[in-house]
């Protein structure tokens, strides 16, 4: 009996329970897929995986985006905007007989212009960026519709539609390319002075300001790029669903930047990362999925959609008020 008290003392020690309170999303993780292993729908296949990805990756994509954002102190409201009107200008281009890769740099460029914009405003003028991206998410939208007339518009082009619906290495290419933009954006933050910029004018502004950091070049190129891989989820997300729509991601910036604080992202400015924000939004999507193919046969068809959008609010508010007691906790122990 000694015995076993001890290994539990060693296994529930202080410092391992610092380290599971920092790791929230991932216990969330785990949490899901235990229960699962009492639903009578099997999603430990290579087929439930990979729609779980496939269905993940745009609002993954927007996340390594964000995160680059938050870091930096800020947010972007404006990307679910900034998707639809991508995917809408790639469509449209390609509609017209436009060369499909030409079609869809010039509609990735279009979100690194609005990024452009929301950096020039913030940095700049010194504005919030809460309102600002919330109000060039809501003009976006509104191009969107006019382009669209509200109507959802679809792709002629069979070369532009296998973009996101082909295989590499039997990898759905949608999944790839998330995955090379999530290295990308994890070695932007981890190898280069870009990244510790972001981490330093994210911790305190004013003393990296005066350590010799242009703030302001840094914070813009931020939003920039956050802009840039918005746009590009949108193409990619068009692409898979072959048709584009004023309508799509109107709940993304809501998602994305819950899952991206979920995850351990702070918008306190100065912690987090790319893979922490990719846990984050797995959360949200694992949720979303667990719940719609939770069944126990004879009793249980699935859960109610209204009680999913219940569950999942009492989620993001019970995971975020534990990191806020967290928070609060250190600077008391402190």
């Amino acid at each position: 009996m000694t015995t076993v008290s001890n290994v539990a003392s060693k296994i529930f020690n202080k410092q391992t329970l610092k380290i599971l309170s920092k790791q929230k999303a991932i216990i969330a993780i785990a949490g899901m897929l235990f229960i699962m292993i009492f639903s009578s729908s099997n999603i430990f296949t290579r087929s439930h995986i990979e729609s779980i990805l496939i269905v993940a990756s745009p609002d993954l994509i927007i996340a390594f985006g964000v995160t680059l954002a938050v870091i930096c102190r800020g947010c972007d409201l404006s990307v679910g905007a900034v998707m639809s009107m991508a995917g809408v200008l790639a469509i449209m281009m390609v509609n017209t007989g436009m060369n499909v890769y030409l079609a869809v740099l010039l509609a990735i460029l279009s979100g690194s212009a609005i990024g452009f914009i929301n950096g020039f405003l913030i940095v700049q003028q010194k504005t919030e960026a809460f309102i600002i991206t919330l109000g060039m998410g809501l003009f976006v939208k509104g191009i969107a519709l006019y382009l669209t007339n509200a109507n959802p518009i679809t792709s002629t082009s069979a070369e532009f539609n296998q973009i996101s619906n082909i295989t590499i290495l039997g990898i759905p290419s949608l999944v790839v390319y998330m995955l090379i933009i999530g290295v990308a954006i994890f070695c932007l933050l981890r190898f280069t002075s870009f990244g510790r910029n972001c981490y330093a004018l994210g911790g305190d502004y004013e003393v990296a300001e005066h350590s010799g950091i242009n703030v302001v070049r840094t914070k813009w190129i931020a939003f920039t790029i956050t802009g840039t891989l918005a746009a590009i989820a949108g193409v990619l997300f068009a692409s898979r669903v072959n048709t584009g729509s004023a309508v799509y991601g109107d709940w993304t910036p809501l998602m994305v930047n819950c899952g991206v604080v979920i995850g351990g992202t702070s918008f306190a400015g100065g912690i987090g990362g790319v893979w922490q924000s990719g846990i984050g939004i797995m959360v949200m999507h694992l949720l979303r999925y667990c719940m719609r193919m939770f069944r126990i046969d004879g009793v249980l068809s699935s859960i109610n959609p209204f009680a999913q959008t219940l569950v999942l609010g009492i989620v993001i508010v019970s995971i975020i008020a534990m990191d806020c007691y967290t928070i609060k906790r250190k600077k008391e122990d402190v």
